[in-house]
């Protein structure tokens, strides 16, 4: 079953990551993008921290479906965060 949308997190100045969640029924699945795997799916490099945000907004579709995607490919520990890094959008445009 796919993950639907939840709701919008935020950027991780630590984990120079932008935070969201998506929802599998009534359980809410922690969700990040690293910096690095928007700029690729952007086709673009070092966006700045306060700009991530507005590219999450523009990337989001895909993004979502990425983390959907890695939802459904394996076992899913409840209380675990999905991670989305570069390799997983590489995979995903190839």
């Amino acid at each position: 079953m796919p993950l639907t949308r939840g709701r919008i997190g935020g950027y991780d100045s630590e984990r120079l990551a932008f935070g969201f969640t998506m929802m599998h029924g009534d359980q809410e699945i922690e969700c990040q993008i690293s910096d690095a795997a928007m700029d690729e799916l952007a086709g673009t490099r070092g966006t700045p921290s306060l700009a991530r945000q507005a590219q999450f907004i523009a990337l989001r579709d895909a993004i979502e479906m990425i983390a959907s995607d890695i939802f459904d490919s394996g076992p899913f520990v409840k209380g675990a965060t999905i991670r989305i890094f570069t390799k997983h959008v590489s995979k995903e445009r190839s």
